[in-house]
């Protein structure tokens, strides 16, 4: 079980730094190609559509699976893979807690602004938005990076 455990707690985490490299070196570079209307357009539909089914899944499972291969006893297990694999689930706890208490109410200040009695440019919402939503997803990508890459290191032994 603990095997079992341990192998999904690397291929959830290691999709979930695939998805936030992706944005950080693709996505996001494309989207800031955009002008103010479409970058603002584009970053509402993609967060309506992100959060939900599979990635959904995933988010919950990267931090899920890593806890429960740290919570089953192994006979044999290192100290060094314990202490690997801890500080892969506390990446990717720090990486959720960037997200919930900031790329997520930027998002939901992103969506309002769609329907906020009070008009602002499409130029004054993506000021507000893009750069901090940015340096805040390079942290968490960082972290989900971080967090997968010592999850593996604590596989191998």
């Amino acid at each position: 079980m603990a095997t079992v455990l341990l192998a999904l707690a690397v291929v959830s985490t290691g999709l979930y730094a695939g998805i936030m490299l992706i944005f950080l070196t693709g996505i996001m570079p494309a989207m800031a190609r955009l002008t103010d209307s479409q970058f603002v357009t584009a970053m509402r539909r993609v967060n309506e559509e992100v959060p939900r089914g599979l990635f959904l899944a995933v988010f919950l499972a990267v931090v899920a699976f890593p806890a429960a291969a740290l919570a089953v006893p192994v006979d044999g297990r290192s100290d060094t893979d314990r202490w690997l694999l801890l500080g892969g689930l506390v990446c990717v706890v720090l990486n959720h807690l960037v997200t919930v208490a900031g790329n997520i109410p930027l998002n939901n200040a992103l969506a309002a602004s769609e329907t906020s009695p009070e008009i602002h440019p499409d130029s004054v919402v993506r000021a507000a938005f893009e750069r901090r939503w940015n340096r805040l997803h390079a942290v968490r990508t960082v972290l989900a990076v971080g967090g997968f890459a010592l999850i593996v290191s604590a596989s191998l032994s």
